[in-house]
């Protein structure tokens, strides 16, 4: 069984061009949970760093799924329950939407929301994690 001290975990880069989002989700899910790794325990955090560009690339399957998706938030003020659909927040922020795939596909717990701290989501081509030395992740 894995122990969180003899842990480290790695970090890799995935390109989100042209790629289908729940597909792209569930495999970076099982990245950050290290579900692709022999050493995998459910209680301990054995996933790695994953690092995606171009997440405002990212392909949906069927014709009007931007349009009828939903995503919900609230401000924290009396009635401050806002619904955006999928291409208002395509358009002002590209990340949320992998993010929030990715993050209905981890455990509902702290553990989970460790496991979301470790994906780093970038719009464009660049990103600022050239020093931890991300591996091109084979998809």
């Amino acid at each position: 069984m894995a122990r969180k001290e003899t842990f480290h975990p790695d970090w890799h880069h995935v390109d989100a061009t042209d790629q289908v989002l729940g597909r792209l989700a569930v495999k970076i899910a099982t990245v950050l949970m290290g579900k692709h790794k022999p050493t995998y325990t459910p209680h301990v955090d054995t996933g790695d760093f994953v690092v995606v560009t171009n997440c405002d690339k990212v392909k949906l399957t069927g014709a009007n799924k931007l349009a009828s998706m939903h995503y919900d938030r609230y401000t924290y003020y009396i009635g401050g329950f806002k619904s955006d659909s999928g291409e208002v927040v395509m358009e002002k922020h590209p990340d949320r939407i992998l993010r929030f795939a990715v993050k209905r596909m981890l455990p509902k717990n702290a553990l989970g929301r460790h496991m979301l701290d470790k994906l780093k989501i970038y719009a464009g081509d660049t990103h600022p994690h050239t020093a931890q030395q991300p591996k091109e992740w084979a998809y």
